[in-house]
């Protein structure tokens, strides 16, 4: 049975008995303590929380996950992956322990004939936590498993929670005996012959002070009993394809079949290329799914991730033996596969494709640099007779250069060298060490919302937005937060948060900035409102400063929008949806976006590009804006389902989280994008767009700025302003411009040129007369020079070299001269050849000038520079070089 048939029997089961089928979130998620979705829970996780009112009693999904802990692990064993696909069902206050074990029961051992996935009730077996009496009754009463066939396991095994105060309790996990080849009977621990392949969850208790796996405190009973459950699909898919491990599925191992169609070898013939078989297999496969879904290679968080997925698959190919470039080979393949699940990978695999060869490409050079690097560092192991390069070298390789270590492992050892593995096994737990710390203290973050989750709780509904339609609403104050404690009032001078049952105030969200604007009370008091925040789905708070009378919760208000605030952002929100359409215009598709914010006058625009925009495109892009703008084409908003929202070709973000019914605005037929921002009626009231300009802001992405409306009617008055002054002082008109300002330029050039040869050529003059000053110093004849102001380090470095070659090489002589260039000492020295034979290095001497002009430098043994700050030192500096080199042999 192929892996997308599995996937659909699962969604059609549990759809068929009453559960709603979620789509798989974006791996991408808004939860700060997590990069990737890693577990099919993950996307209803505020229901399981109390932050949200769950829409459905009963749900399920196929939710794609990544996990990148132990990365390095992946191709070693058999089981893990990054990429991985959890079905899950879930229950929320519905059905409950029996329920759950009824319906796994029935799915499993229901006939691949009659729908289900027919494994053999014989050989399926039931963990459960050691105290939970009535799952082992339910196991004996539902599936008739006899006590023999059900182990009691401790917390560590059988006990869920999330890490932090909230839900949890037992589970149960169903296993799978593969059968004697696979380890002894009973060997539950050996984890190849009872295969734990689906994890019923109980979340029934409310637990604090949650101090590790196994030490927490249950402190109550939830309010409502829920069910969460997982089966890795993967899994499912190797236990009934007949294959070993997930690299054998059929959405995996074409792969592997065209890595060694590419590479000549085998797999199954050597096991360190079965290993970087199985990396190439499941790291191309992770890299196709985050790629789709909007992530892009960088040096931070998520794209580091995919960078060190897509290099260690590049890097596996080339000790398979495959040095040119392989990806574009095996994407293709994987996306072949997966396809028939996530159709969208075919459609947006011309984006995906430029992303990961992009990163492909990069990575050679890294390559080549590195292996630059790594000779040095080999050579300079060989110089001091070591037999083997440090870890510290090893890891900077790895950290900085991003170069592998299996490959610094296998070039070392082509030249004759170890590696100090150990090091840099040691300096690497380090930095993961850190790194988990780092998340365990980011886990603090659910406890900040726990005020905002209890006035979600007594208000009972969502705060209502009124701002599509009005710019001032009648209201109730429900909620008053002060120093992040809920309160009862607050008086003129403080700062408070509010919370209205209804409001026209947009809460910052989609890149739009906040509404600014007032709260007056039936009571008279006056609350200027800063910003608009929403902590948690579904509550929106007013940061504002009470101005007069006093705040009282349960009091009648009326809240205003600044409107001139509102139609400004409005403005640029609309620019933003357009300026998005032009580049897709232009560029194409893969065009997409990557962020945004709307403000007053202004907006920045950040979207997917590996190569920066041509000016002559930008000049078009901005024209098509402004055409469009003289359209004055409509923009309007409606609310429809989500699937009727991509018919109609609506873009979406990646990452973003849709509800079913989501907000389409449209700009006539030309632009459409699901969004919740506030526009303006028609384009036309935008007046005028001004792109300032584009760059990068990280690999893979480019950031447009531009203005909007009056700000840049502005800014276009201020050139054509400037245009004018140029005119009247060139006395050309505006179209001359360029061509006699470069005129200008070239010409100004050149005298810079002709000033730079007659200053040489007077700094060089004066070495004849320098080379008559050279004094016997202890056998070397010693020039010093204080060249003074206006002469630049590199004619003050020429001048030495002259004086120093004007010498000769019969007797030892050294150089030492200083100037002060733009308010700032440098100094020079330079040794000849028969100077060095006595030890006298450039280098150690200009040390001791620069240290008394407070500063530093070095260089090599027959010349070297510094400098510093103090220009009143120059004397000194240059009295501490003869100094020492009259006191050398002292």
């Amino acid at each position: 049975m192929e892996t997308a048939e599995i996937r659909r029997r699962w969604l059609a089961f549990f759809e068929q008995r009453g559960h709603t089928v979620v789509p798989s979130a974006p791996l991408v998620h808004a939860d700060p303590n997590l990069l990737f979705v890693n577990a099919g829970m993950v996307p209803f996780k505020p229901y399981f929380l109390g932050q949200e009112t769950p829409p459905y009693q009963r749900a399920t999904s196929v939710q794609k996950c990544v996990r990148t802990l132990d990365i390095e692990e992946v191709g070693q064993t058999t089981r893990h992956g990054t990429f991985f696909q959890m079905q899950g069902n879930f229950s929320f206050g519905d059905y409950f322990k029996e329920g759950a074990i009824e319906l796994a029961w029935e799915l499993l051992t229901t006939s691949q004939r009659d729908g289900g996935l027919g494994f053999d009730e014989k050989d399926l077996y039931a963990s459960v936590y050691q105290d939970d009496d009535e799952a082992i009754s339910l196991w004996r009463k539902v599936a008739g498993l006899p006590e023999s066939r059900i182990v009691r396991l401790g917390k560590k095994d059988n006990y869920w929670h999330m890490g932090v105060a909230g839900p949890g309790g037992p589970c149960s996990e169903i296993l799978l005996d593969r059968g004697p080849e696979f380890g002894a009977d009973g060997d539950w621990e050996a984890g190849d012959r009872y295969l734990e392949f689906w994890n019923l969850v109980f979340m029934q208790y409310e637990l604090e002070n949650v101090r590790s796996k196994e030490d927490f405190d249950i402190v109550g009973d939830l309010p409502k009993r829920n069910i969460d459950t997982g089966m890795g699909l993967e899994r499912v898919a190797f236990l009934t394809q007949g294959v070993d491990n997930i690299y054998e599925t059929d959405e995996v191992y074409p792969v592997i079949e065209a890595a060694e169609e590419l590479s000549g070898r085998h797999y199954g013939a050597d096991h360190g290329d079965d290993v970087r078989f199985r990396v190439v297999a499941d790291h191309v496969r992770s890299s196709l799914m985050l790629i789709g879904d909007g992530v892009t290679p960088g040096n931070e968080g998520r794209g580091y991730v995919l960078r060190r997925l897509l290099r260690r698959a590049v890097r596996s190919m080339r000790l398979l033996g495959v040095d040119a470039p392989s990806l574009e080979h095996l994407l293709p393949v994987s996306m072949g596969r997966m396809k028939s699940s996530y159709p969208e990978l075919e459609r947006d695999f011309d984006r995906i494709g430029q992303v990961a060869y992009g990163e492909e490409d990069a990575f050679r050079r890294t390559l080549a640099a590195g292996t630059t690097i790594l000779d040095v560092s080999v050579a300079k192991a060989k110089q001091s007779g070591s037999s083997r390069l440090g870890g510290v070298e090893a890891f900077a390789l790895h950290d900085t250069y991003g170069f592998p270590i299996d490959l610094t492992l296998e070039m070392a050892a082509e030249q004759g060298l170890q590696v100090d593995e150990a090091g840099f096994r040691r300096l690497m737990d380090e930095q993961r060490g850190r790194a988990k710390a780092d998340a365990k203290a980011k886990k603090a973050a659910h406890g900040d919302t726990l005020v905002y989750r209890g006035l979600a709780d007594a208000l009972g509904r969502d705060v209502e937005f009124t701002g599509y339609d009005q710019v001032a609403t009648e209201a109730t104050v429900r909620g008053l937060v002060r120093d992040g404690e809920v309160v009862d009032h607050a008086v003129v001078g403080d700062t408070v948060e509010v919370v209205l049952d209804r409001t026209p105030l947009y809460a910052e969200s989609g890149g739009q900035q906040a509404d600014h604007g007032r709260i007056r009370l039936q009571n008279g008091a006056l609350l200027e409102v800063l910003d608009v925040q929403r902590p948690i789905t579904g509550l929106v708070v007013h940061r504002a400063t009470v101005l007069e009378g006093e705040v009282r919760t349960g009091e009648t208000a009326e809240a205003e929008v600044d409107v001139t605030r509102r139609r400004s952002i409005s403005r640029a929100h609309t620019a933003t949806h357009m300026v998005h359409q032009a580049l897709r215009d232009e560029l194409g598709p893969t065009a997409t976006q990557a962020g945004s914010e709307n403000s007053p006058g202004r907006l920045r625009f950040d979207f997917k590009s590996l190569q920066a925009v041509p000016a002559a495109a930008m000049a078009e892009i901005e024209a098509r804006i402004n055409a469009v703008l003289l359209d004055d084409l409509p923009v309007t908003a409606d609310i429809m389902s989500l699937d009727a929202a991509r018919k109609t070709g609506a873009m979406a973000l990646f990452g973003e989280k849709y509800g079913e019914r989501v907000r389409v605005v449209s700009i006539g037929d030309w632009s459409r994008e699901l969004c919740v921002g506030t526009h303006t009626p028609r384009v036309g009231q935008i007046g005028v767009v001004k792109l300032l300009g584009e760059s990068s802001i990280g690999s893979g992405v480019r950031r447009v700025e531009a203005l909007v409306g009056s700000d840049a009617y502005q800014h276009l008055a201020r050139e054509a302003a400037l245009v004018s002054q140029l005119t009247d002082t060139l006395a050309v008109r505006p179209e001359e411009l360029p061509e006699r300002i470069a005129g200008l330029v070239a010409r100004l050039r050149e005298a810079e040129k002709a000033i730079a040869t007659v200053r040489q050529g007077q700094v060089l003059g004066a070495a004849t007369a320098l080379v008559a000053t050279a004094r016997d110093l202890g056998g070397v004849s010693f020039v010093s020079h204080d060249a003074g102001e206006g002469v630049t380090p590199d004619d003050l470095r020429a001048l030495v070299l002259d004086v120093r070659n004007r010498l000769g090489n019969d007797r030892p002589s050294l150089v030492s001269m200083s100037a002060v260039a733009n308010g700032r000492p440098v100094v020079v020295v330079a040794t000849n050849e028969r100077a060095r034979e006595q030890g006298l290095k450039a280098g150690a001497f200009v040390k001791l000038a620069a240290t008394a002009l407070g500063g530093g430098g070095g260089g090599k043994d027959d010349l070297a520079q510094g400098g510093g700050s103090d220009a009143t030192a120059v004397p000194a500096a240059l009295g501490a070089v003869e100094d020492a080199l009259r006191t050398r042999g002292a």
